[in-house]
């Protein structure tokens, strides 16, 4: 199964259609997403509430039935693939403010109240623009929120192998991840440009999971 995330930045393009089809993704967790976003072949199920008129804050979209559920936080979706809870997220970055969905002083704490309500959701697959790295230094994450995300998938039992995966800045690490089951096999990592014919879709490259 491949797990794939992209932040979109509110474009949507044929371009933009093209590189998801890229993918080739089972399972994909789109952020910052244009209500009209369509995908061949892919169902797709989006947050409640919106960033901006006519932007969603994520969606979780695949190649079989989604069965939307409750947003657990306003910037997550959550929906059942396949008898699998499915989150996809934006967890704060480090001026995002304290309106709503965000609750908090900094970005660690808006960061810790948005995980724990993704973690009462106890999903299975998780993934998103956590605004956070995982591993190495700290350029867009806070050492607060990076903690509590860490928390959050030991006690559910996940691991997100895009830890160590490059941001398109070089030295930087990924902020951008996927979260699956401990257990699971892990076949690649991969990323993947988001600059196609010298045209940048989005100042984030996609990621994408494959396991087995």
């Amino acid at each position: 199964m491949r797990i794939a995330t992209w932040n979109l930045g509110g474009k949507w393009t044929p371009r933009h259609h093209w590189l998801v089809r890229s993918l080739r993704a089972d399972l994909l967790l789109l952020t910052e997403v244009v209500e009209w976003v369509e995908v061949s072949g892919l169902s797709i199920h989006f947050t409640e509430a919106e960033m901006q008129p006519g932007r969603r804050w994520a969606a979780v979209a695949a190649n079989a039935r989604v069965r939307p559920l409750p947003d657990p936080h306003g910037a997550t979706a959550l929906a059942e693939v396949d008898g699998l809870r499915i989150a996809s997220s934006i967890l704060p970055w480090r001026n995002s403010g304290s309106a709503s969905p965000w609750t908090g002083e900094d970005q660690g704490s808006r960061t810790a109240a948005a995980v724990t309500a993704i973690e009462a959701a106890a999903p299975i697959v998780w993934g998103g623009d956590w605004n956070h790295e995982l591993t190495g230094r700290l350029y867009a994450g806070s050492r607060g929120g990076q903690l509590s995300i860490l928390g959050a998938l030991d006690r559910l039992g996940l691991r997100a192998p895009t830890d160590v995966s490059p941001h398109r800045l070089v030295g930087a690490r990924s902020i951008n991840h996927v979260a699956v089951p401990a257990f699971w096999s892990v076949v690649a990592v991969e990323r993947v440009s988001a600059i196609a014919d010298g045209v940048e879709l989005s100042d984030h490259d996609a990621y994408v999971v494959e396991v087995q």
